[in-house]
């Protein structure tokens, strides 16, 4: 059976939408609370006007929609409605000044802020006003003003430090600071401004450090909140001031008289370690190791401060090892308890676990020999516990709190003692252990209940205990401010567009919208029992036919020569209307409304002829009385079917399908019983 066509049902057009009803001021007034906890401002601010369109004149609906246009950066329409709303008895000067402020109409804010009453937010807007205008002096009496509202707020303290800084009081940055709490490491911000108070005091190394930290904490502040790069690319541009100041005459001229004081003061070390100083300025860290070592060789003699010079700038770069070996080659100072731990953090540094022991067994061999009146042996030898017990070396440590214990009777060192024989040697774990003074309250504590006594076991759903914070801690919490989202290029957050596929990474055979291609079976055959394609019954209908004409009596001759004939016509007919030049042909195409109607007629009137004609016919109506049924099944097809077969087929009657179907099981008993007979 041929499948059903797409019906295309067209939309009936939608009813108009009914009046809008009335929405309760309370769902209104909680969505605009809400959308404004979201940080939803365009939200908000399309609620707001809900609101005032079922209350008009609104004082808490009205400034929740100013504000939310001033967060969103809708100015031009905050101000406007602002402006419309003159008539009413609301006070909104101040955020008409805010603004005007921001549409850089400076002095027209100014002029809207006079004769308003002189709160913490008008004297701020004032004082950021008149800081654009130029006017420092006056800025800063507001910000004097401001001050007396003891206002804890880490933005307000920056602007006044830069207010400073720009009316050139460059001078009293550090005392205000004092005043105000604040550090220069508090933000990049604070310590930028900083920075170039420095500079305007011509400190420029100082600035240099500032700068530098400023960068660090930008760089911080930038991965953690979604900063700007340029924001912070300022400091480039004073990083590289710094850079020519510190090239200037003043610093050439102080290198030609360091690149002079060797040959002035040659039994000085004083010279070499200035060079040095201002090679380790300049970066050139190991042009200043070079020259240190160089000169330690040359004048052994002299090498102690060259060579702990030498030591502290290879430290303080990172170079570990050749650190390790300028304080290797101080012999005077190689045991003493400086440069004993000196060493071994150095050579923890490097990993060289050994090298450190090694440290501390010669430094405690040192002092035993040494005859001085404050030995440090005990301290040494403490500290070599410690290190080899943390290091998993447990009996040298033992050996070592037993020497300790059994010379001086050490407390500390009866308790490591303990410890590190509990590891090696549990006998004299117990014995020494009884040699510890008991604690008080501990005599009536059976330790034996107390290791069979399980542990705490962790309840859910337990209420978390509050800790009370200090006020101090609360105030330096800062709040971190939000940025607004940085979108692509050309990218419309108002129109957004479709939402991206999420599978649009996967292969497309994978993706849940897949199907596959249906395969062709249009080849298959397709109807009830004993239909065959025409191709078929064309190679089989005629040798039947044939065979079989020969032994059958005249009646029958007479018979099958009519139904040949009908026959014939009916495919001559279908020859004329068929085109020789198409190869693909439908059924629909291959059969007519006339020739089906032919051969089931001539089908009921000879109903009882011979056997081989009847098989003749079962093939052919076996095809035709499926077609003939498609077209009254699926009238909807009738105008598709009319221009192919080429007549009106809305006029077919329902009892040709039926009497058909009739004459198929007839000639179908009748073959059954031909082939048993």
């Amino acid at each position: 059976m041929a499948p059903k066509a797409k019906v295309n049902l067209k939309p009936s057009p939608s009813p108009t939408p009914p009046a809008a009803q009335s929405v309760p001021l309370e769902d209104l007034f909680a969505a605009l609370h809400r959308h404004a906890q979201n940080f939803e401002y365009e939200l908000a601010a399309r609620v707001a006007d809900q609101v005032l369109a079922i209350a008009p004149g609104d004082e808490d609906a009205l400034r929740c929609k100013v504000v939310a246009l001033i967060k969103s950066d809708a100015i031009d329409k905050a101000l406007s409605t602002i402006q419309a709303s003159r008539h009413l008895p609301i006070h909104l000067r101040f955020y008409e000044a805010y603004c005007l402020y921001r549409q850089n109409k400076l002095h027209e804010a100014l002029k809207v802020l006079d004769g308003q009453e002189r709160n913490s937010m008008i004297l701020q807007l004032e004082s950021q006003i008149l800081y654009r205008l130029g006017k420092m002096d006056a800025c800063m009496e507001s910000y004097d003003k401001i001050q007396r509202f003891k206002i804890d707020s880490l933005d307000l303290k920056t602007n006044i430090i830069a207010a400073l800084i720009a009316a050139g009081r460059s001078a009293e940055v550090q005392e205000t600071m004092d005043a105000l709490k604040v550090k220069a490491t508090s933000n990049f911000e604070l310590a930028y401004n900083y920075a170039c108070s420095l500079i305007e005091k011509k400190k420029y190394a100082e600035a240099e450090q500032q700068l530098l930290s400023a960068r660090r904490i930008g760089q911080e502040m930038l991965m953690e909140e979604d900063y700007a790069d340029d924001e912070i690319e300022t400091i480039e541009a004073y990083m590289s001031i710094i850079n020519r100041n510190l090239s200037d005459a003043s610093s050439l001229a102080a290198q030609e008289v360091i690149s002079a004081l060797p040959e002035m003061f040659p039994d000085s070390v004083t010279p070499i370690l200035l060079q040095a100083a201002l090679l380790v300025r300049e970066k050139k860290v190991a042009k200043a190791e070079e020259i240190l070592i160089h000169y330690a060789d040359k004048f052994p003699d002299k090498s102690r401060p060259v060579l702990l010079a030498r030591a502290q700038i290879a430290a303080a770069a990172g170079h570990f090892q050749i650190s390790v070996e300028s304080l290797s080659k101080i012999p005077d100072i190689q045991n003493m308890p400086a440069t004993v731990a000196t060493l071994v953090s150095l050579q923890e540094r490097i990993g060289d676990f050994s090298s450190a022991a090694a440290v501390f067994d010669s430094a405690i061999d040192w002092w035993k020999n040494a005859m001085t009146e404050e030995n440090k042996l005990d301290l040494i030898m403490q500290k070599a516990a410690a290190f080899k017990l943390n290091h998993g070396c447990e009996e040298e440590a033992s050996q070592l709190y037993e020497k300790l214990v059994k010379s001086h009777g050490n407390i500390e060192a009866l308790v490591g003692l303990v410890m590190t024989a509990a590891h090696t040697d549990l006998e004299k774990a117990e014995l020494y252990e009884k040699q510890l003074k008991q604690l008080s309250g501990l005599k009536q504590l059976n330790v034996e209940s107390l290791e069979k006594t399980p542990g705490a076991r962790h309840v859910e759903g337990t209420h978390a205990v509050k800790v009370e914070v200090a006020e101090d801690v609360k105030k330096a919490k800062t709040k971190k401010r939000k940025r607004k989202p940085r979108y692509p290029k050309g990218f419309d957050p108002a129109n957004p567009g479709p939402p991206p596929d999420p599978e649009r990474w996967l292969p497309k055979r994978e993706r849940s919208s897949y199907r596959p291609k249906r395969k062709d079976k249009r080849s298959q055959i397709r109807g009830s029992q004993g239909a065959v394609v025409r191709e078929k019954h064309e190679s089989i209908a005629p040798a039947t036919s044939t065979s079989v004409n020969g032994p059958s009596s005249k009646s029958g001759q007479n018979t099958s020569s009519s139904s040949k004939s009908g026959s014939q016509k009916a495919t001559s007919s279908e020859q004329s209307k068929a085109s020789s030049k198409s190869k693909k042909k439908s059924r629909l195409q291959e059969y007519s409304v006339d020739t089906a109607i032919a051969v089931i007629t001539e089908a009921d009137v000879s109903f009882k002829i011979d056997t081989q004609h009847l098989r003749d016919l079962t093939f052919r109506i076996g095809s035709y009385y499926q077609f003939i049924g498609e077209l009254l099944v699926f009238p909807e097809d009738s105008a598709i079917l009319q221009a192919r077969v080429g007549r009106n087929v809305d006029g077919l009657d329902i009892n040709l399908y039926h009497r058909s179907l009739q004459l198929r099981r007839q000639f179908e008993v009748e073959l059954m019983n031909s082939r048993v007979t």
